[in-house]
């Protein structure tokens, strides 16, 4: 199975790589444990352009620094004190765009993931949902800037074909104070998909 390289980040159009990120496979090699699966979700965000992007304002911050850096590296952050989120920044370097990958269909390091979450039995909580997913595969804030063409954290093409009509194109989650960029609809999901989130 190929590795997506650095020229499937780097490309200007955030909204399609998010799109075309549904299908692709995110893994994990972290203590020395693979674990991973199919993303079924993601958002997308438009850097200086978007008001629900961190990074919309153009102040650089020591959160934000990461996002003008040349796609193809890892934006983590911490949310509530708890969750991190796992986001991957695109674009060229100064560009600040980002995809959050937001659920997974687990496939690889089940096991694991269930005793990184503290579950028993797989089910969508396993997963479904960003902040669980970082969890289970074991992503923190430390992750942050962590390269997605090396062998910590990556993304892999294992060919899986998504048609337009297999996706659900909706409104961003939890960004109602960006106004009108609130009802783009640059969050996708696999159409009957369990893994899903189930935030509307």
């Amino acid at each position: 199975m190929s590795k997506l390289p650095l020229e499937f980040y780097t490309r200007p159009d955030v909204v399609q790589i998010a799109r075309q990120l549904v299908g692709k496979y995110l893994f994990t090699q972290i203590d020395g444990v693979l674990t991973g699966g199919m993303i079924v979700e993601t958002e997308a965000y438009a850097g200086e352009n978007d008001l629900a992007c961190h990074s919309h304002s153009g102040k650089r911050t020591a959160r934000t620094e990461i996002m003008y850096h040349r796609g193809g590296v890892a934006y983590t952050y911490l949310i509530y004190g708890i969750y991190t989120l796992f986001n991957i920044i695109t674009n060229v370097a100064e560009r600040a765009d980002a995809v959050l990958i937001r659920a997974i269909e687990p496939t690889e390091g089940i096991l694991e993931m269930l005793l990184r979450r503290n579950l028993t039995q797989p089910n969508h909580k396993l997963t479904a949902g960003p902040g669980l997913l970082t969890q289970a595969l074991g992503i923190t804030t430390k992750h942050y800037g962590t390269n997605l063409t090396d062998d910590l954290i990556w993304l892999e093409d294992r060919q899986t074909v998504i048609l337009d009509n297999q996706l659900i194109a909706s409104p961003r989650v939890g960004v109602a104070y960006a106004g009108a960029d609130a009802l783009l609809p640059w969050r996708f999901r696999l159409k009957g998909n369990k893994w899903t989130s189930r935030a509307k």
